[in-house]
């Protein structure tokens, strides 16, 4: 007998023929005698309806409103799900976040979970009661719902399988598994049997949008094996492990691309102690994510262009609170919102040389050219024109042999 949490997103709960498919999938463990815990999303298209609302109701809302309204999606599903257990003879209750309770801080909209008392589920459990809880919500120390940000309901599910000490926690979307690219792009990507922490938290953190990045971190920290699989397949996915578990590693494991990017360039900076600093401090001040960071000193060193990335969105952001710093100088402020995120990624790079000169050298011959460069143990990423990115991402795929017919 095993504990396991199963997760299902929107798409794979968006109406009750849905609902009752899923059921169907828990009755199939409970028939193998687990004890199963289970986290639900809103229906497909209810958390963006409930945004608007709020939004029209107040543009300057409450954000502890905001999280009470927006919550609610889960709780419908969380109920109907159990009411169709119910349906079919098996033992089930909801659970919302506070009564579980899920306890996190007062950041309303993006709260971080303290701290999860299972004591009462766990008897539920022991009892083959199937509990299933609405994911993404909590609830503060001043006794306020919470939500976890967009994507919550992932971290809620590994938080809580963590909190369980759960065998497993089984993801499900409305894709099969983890691939070694975008297979709407690379139709030889082919589905990996399992993908490392720390591969899977550069893919999520870098565009792949299978597992949200916070739930990827926990599940690292606390040791969960997660497994990510289709909702609407009865095919295998693929495995989230500790390195360890992986007997054979690939030295590329996956080609990743983020479109949501923009380049800021200072000209003509003069180049003092400290400049640096005096930059990035207020953007992080400003809660602008910096991501690739290039420098180029003049020949006198006195001046220095810089070049660095932000999320698209907030480009304007970023080049206001830039020019609202009146003591760095620079002769010009450039921005550009056409440009994509090319990476690279597989643990095997800690071991083996010569992937980025593979790289850049698969990227000259299809005369892709390269604005900016960062990397890390195991990963390689490149910035470059928006409309190569799929020639680029296709030839990398080939290149690190990762198409099917390369196997």
């Amino acid at each position: 007998m095993s504990r396991i949490v199963m997760k299902f997103g929107g798409t794979s709960v968006a109406n009750l023929d849905r609902i009752r498919a899923v059921a169907k999938r828990i009755k199939r463990e409970t028939d193998a005698g687990n004890q199963v815990a289970v986290v639900v999303s809103a229906m497909a298209g209810t958390t963006d309806q409930l945004i608007r609302w709020v939004e029209e109701a107040s543009p300057l809302h409450d954000a502890r409103e905001y999280d009470a309204v927006v919550s609610s999606g889960e709780q419908v599903t969380a109920g109907l799900l159990a009411l169709v257990l119910q349906n079919m003879g098996i033992s089930a209750r909801s659970w919302l976040g506070w009564q579980v309770p899920f306890r996190t801080n007062t950041v309303h909209g993006s709260a971080r979970i303290e701290d999860i008392d299972t004591t009462r589920m766990i008897e539920r459990l022991e009892d083959d009661i199937v509990c299933v809880m609405a994911g993404f919500q909590g609830i503060s120390g001043d006794n306020r719902i919470t939500t976890l940000g967009r994507g919550g309901s992932d971290t809620s599910a590994v938080a809580l399988a963590a909190a369980l000490n759960a065998d497993r926690c089984d993801i499900y979307t409305d894709v099969e598994g983890v691939y070694t690219a975008d297979p709407r792009i690379v139709s030889a990507a082919r589905k990996l049997d399992k993908i490392t922490y720390e591969e899977m938290l550069e893919m999520a953190s870098l565009g792949a949008k299978v597992l949200q990045t916070r739930s990827v971190i926990m599940a690292m920290n606390h040791g969960v094996r997660v497994q990510v699989l289709s909702s609407f397949t009865d095919k295998a996915g693929t495995l989230v492990v500790d390195e360890d578990e992986i007997v054979e590693k690939q030295v590329v494991s996956g080609i990743a691309y983020a479109k949501e990017e923009a380049k800021i360039t200072l000209v003509g900076v003069e180049n003092t102690p400290g400049i640096a600093g005096e930059i990035f401090g207020p953007l992080a001040k400003g809660n602008i994510n910096v991501d690739m960071i290039i420098q180029n000193i003049s020949e006198d060193g006195k001046q220095t262009d810089l070049t660095f990335t932000v999320p698209e969105n907030d480009v304007d952001k970023a080049a206001a609170i830039l020019k609202a710093t009146g003591h760095v100088k620079y002769a010009k402020l450039m921005s550009d919102r056409d440009v994509v995120k090319i990476s690279v990624i597989g643990v095997g790079m800690r071991s083996h040389a010569g992937v980025a000169a593979r790289m850049f050298e698969t990227l000259a011959a299809k005369g892709i050219n390269i604005q900016v460069i960062s990397t890390s143990e195991i990963k390689i990423s490149v910035l470059i024109r928006a409309e190569y990115y799929e020639l680029a991402v296709r030839a990398l795929h080939t290149t690190f042999g990762l198409d099917t017919d390369q196997e």
